[in-house]
């Protein structure tokens, strides 16, 4: 029987007792460690690299720092994520989660029950992983050092929605998105311009790879880069005159996407 081990990222001690409890119930997992904060659960996933991570994503605390963009984190040092399991007492950030591609989802008090279902899907995940490698081709690849995707994985779809008028973007047509106050512009390649009445922290919660933020106004279509500047700290975009700027707070995400860049089919002169 294949064991998978486990860490459990929560701010509330009494809740990771209780988690620990109910798994160790079963003779599949295997308790690693846990953390309450966000950079002591960052600092122990790439220590022990875990099969499975249970993550609250609605402390109690602010100060733990702990959300959905712990996921975001874990891109940048980490070719393939642990499986991560959302453990939190609000049915209401389902769809949140589910958007940054988390395995499952268990509200608060965990049980046994609802547990054993995320194990079984484990496991049968687990085993059609393994039937993959007799096959000639493998129905993944990996596009980056960010992300894992599905060959056959469909665009996303954006919906705009402003007083019963709906507008659907492909995702993969947007160059970037500016704030405007409580709103936000969204720029396609195309040249043509929507505003969303949503603020820039709410896209930068809900999207993942290829879309970062570089500044606290900008997030930006990492395939839409032609240039990046250090000197002037600007990011170029492909077929326009637009520059974007980047700031010192993000600038370790800019020096992600260069180092995205480079581990492609990549040739520097």
């Amino acid at each position: 029987m294949k064991k998978y081990s486990y860490i459990i990222i929560d701010d509330d001690a009494e809740s990771i007792s209780k988690t620990q409890t109910i798994a160790e119930g079963f003779s599949q997992l295997s308790f690693l460690a846990s953390a309450v904060n966000y950079q002591d659960g960052l600092d122990l996933v790439l220590e022990h690299k875990p099969s499975l991570i249970f993550l609250e994503i609605d402390p109690k605390k602010s100060s733990s720092n702990l959300s959905l963009q712990f996921i975001n984190e874990l891109h940048r040092f980490l070719n393939v994520l642990p499986r991560i399991v959302v453990i939190t007492s609000k049915k209401d950030l389902a769809f949140d989660a589910i958007k940054f591609g988390v395995f499952d989802y268990l509200i608060k008090p965990v049980v046994t029950a609802e547990l054993l279902m995320t194990i079984l899907k484990l496991e049968k995940q687990s085993a059609e992983v393994k039937t993959t490698h007799f096959k000639k081709e493998s129905p993944f690849v990996v596009t980056s050092g960010l992300k894992e995707r599905q060959i056959d994985e469909k665009s996303l779809i954006i919906c705009i929605k402003s007083y019963g008028d709906h507008r659907y973007l492909n995702a993969d047509d947007i160059s970037y998105f500016q704030a405007d106050n409580n709103s936000t512009d969204i720029y396609l390649n195309s040249g043509e311009m929507i505003t969303a009445f949503k603020t820039l922290k709410h896209f930068e919660q809900v999207l993942s790879y290829p879309f970062i933020r570089i500044h606290n106004s900008y997030i930006i279509n990492r395939n839409y880069i032609a240039r990046i500047h250090n000197g002037n700290s600007m990011c170029y975009i492909k077929n326009s005159t637009k520059k974007i700027p980047f700031s010192k707070t993000y600038k370790s995400n800019v020096d992600l996407i260069i180092t995205d860049f480079s581990e492609g089919n990549y040739l520097e002169v």
